[in-house]
């Protein structure tokens, strides 16, 4: 069990914010392609960091606590579904708050 540590944390993560495209009706996942451009330019550079901090050894991860799935730079699953869920579950939080307080305009809807 200990195995699924860090995918429950990233489940936990969903079940605390996806709710509010259902609830809130607030649409994120609908507009997926704008989410991503806005998510991966700043995730490549993270997994470079992570990389370069792994190959160095200034960090690991604990083989007990992943599914010991590796993707490129030897970085496993879970780390790359991370910059991915995070960042949604963020944006999701703050069009939820959006949602609820009217007339809040941000970003490029001023």
């Amino acid at each position: 069990m200990l195995k699924f540590s860090y995918l429950a944390m990233l489940l936990f993560t969903i079940c605390g914010s996806f709710w509010l495209e259902l609830v809130l009706k607030i649409r994120v996942l609908k507009r997926i392609k704008r989410v991503l451009l806005s998510i991966i330019p700043i995730a490549i550079p993270f997994i470079t960091w992570d990389a370069y901090a792994v190959s160095h050894h200034h960090w690991s991860f604990d083989p007990k606590q992943i599914l010991g799935i590796y993707g490129p730079f030897k970085i496993p699953l879970e780390e790359f579904l991370f910059f991915l869920i995070v960042p949604i579950a963020a944006i999701m939080t703050i069009e939820g708050v959006r949602s609820v307080k009217k007339h809040w305009p941000v970003g490029d809807e001023r």
